[in-house]
């Protein structure tokens, strides 16, 4: 069975079939219960899991301008790039890594000619929200098999991989495929991703 995760409203990632949940460490930590509350107001002194500080704190799950969540297609000579901004939680692979395929400020702003084919593929299976693809010759690269997991990066959200459904009555969740990165410092402008807030927010999690 795949991974079922449900954003609870103002409250914590609901999750069942979680099978491997790893910390930043590569620990598993996972728990034998069919179903885990997963803290994403980043006030649970039982990190990662919730511990009802949510109430406390009145944590709101609202996001008031939605990303539509459309994808963008950019067609080079070998390969095809596709990207949803709703999906980035900018951590700059991209940019950072292949700033001739990936330029900032630029229209359009991905050229997929712009560098060696097998350097764009890596850089895109490196991307860690799922916000990029790619297609050579008609075979997608979400065509693969990721390990069905819940990571939780350093100071950072969580990585989910593999075979899962996010059921988010607030919003639609359509076009994610294996990859995704939830927010779990509560203060992403794009619930229930990740924007990259966590930086501006100083999140950290010490013990993970």
């Amino acid at each position: 069975m795949s991974i079922e995760i449900e954003p609870k409203l103002n409250g914590p990632y609901l999750v069942r079939n979680l099978k491997s949940l790893k910390n930043s460490k590569g620990a598993d930590i996972s728990s034998e219960k069919d179903v885990v509350f997963l803290c994403r107001c980043a006030k649970s002194n039982n990190k990662p899991y919730c511990d009802g500080s949510h109430k406390s704190i009145e944590f709101s799950s609202a996001v008031d301008k939605p990303k539509t969540g459309k994808w963008n297609d950019y067609a080079g000579e070998k390969i095809t790039i596709f990207d949803n901004r709703r999906l980035c939680a900018h951590a700059g692979h991209c940019t950072e890594r292949l700033a001739s395929v990936w330029r900032m400020g630029e229209t359009p702003w991905i050229d997929p000619d712009g560098a060696d084919l097998e350097d764009i593929k890596a850089v895109i299976e490196k991307c860690p929200s799922g916000a990029l693809r790619y297609s050579i010759d008609g075979r997608h690269s979400d065509e693969g098999e990721l390990v069905d997991e819940v990571y939780i990066s350093k100071n950072g959200p969580y990585h989910i991989t593999g075979a899962f459904t996010l059921n988010d009555s607030s919003r639609s969740t359509d076009g994610i495929s294996d990859k995704c990165a939830l927010c779990r410092c509560g203060a992403s402008k794009n619930k229930p991703f990740c924007d990259g807030s966590h930086w501006d927010a100083k999140f950290t999690d010490e013990d993970n």
